[in-house]
């Protein structure tokens, strides 16, 4: 058994040693020659940059909501929203605040939650169609400085059907525009 362990430990021994006789004499065989500027630095900004693009306007969702389905939104919010919030009605909150009950309900309506700053300046207005359209496009670009970490919804189709199941979260959903 002694034996067997000696042999594994030369042989150990021996690639280390090989490695090293080989990278000495690779080295003394190859001269690499030093590049005087590294090549990974970033290029230089282009003279005349073009201005940033206007956001784009978010097409108004009213006219999708009369035909907008509340389970189709039901699905879409279980995929995209359910990790961080919760739908039931006196539910706790998660690491996004409870949203029954927010389809024209102030902003920061959930009792308790830690929201940030820009949605508390916002509590005195209400969660209408529009905005909530405007903050399921892009959150940071509805409501600069949320602390909302979703990146948004592109389809506006989609963006209707899952405010169409948010105006259900309610004993009396609110009335359609």
């Amino acid at each position: 058994m002694s034996l067997e362990v000696n042999k594994v430990f030369a042989a150990v021994l021996t690639a280390g040693v090989v490695f090293m006789v080989s990278g000495v004499i690779g080295g003394a065989i190859v001269h690499p020659r030093k590049l005087e500027t590294s090549a990974l630095a970033p290029a230089a900004p282009p003279a005349a940059a073009a201005p940033a693009a206007a956001p784009a306007e978010v097409q108004p969702i009213g006219p999708l909501l009369a035909a907008a389905s509340a389970d189709n939104g039901r699905q879409i919010a279980q995929r995209a929203c359910a990790s961080c919030h919760n739908f039931v009605q006196g539910g706790p909150n998660g690491v996004g605040p409870n949203l029954w009950g927010v389809v024209n309900g102030p902003h920061a309506h959930a009792e308790g939650f830690n929201y940030s700053a820009a949605l508390r300046a916002k509590h005195d207005e209400k969660w209408d169609y529009e905005a909530l359209n405007a903050f399921l496009t892009r959150p940071s670009a509805a409501i600069p400085g949320t602390r909302m970490a979703y990146a948004g919804m592109s389809s506006i189709n989609q963006r209707a059907d899952v405010i169409a199941f948010l105006r259900s979260l309610a004993t009396e959903p609110a009335p359609l525009p």
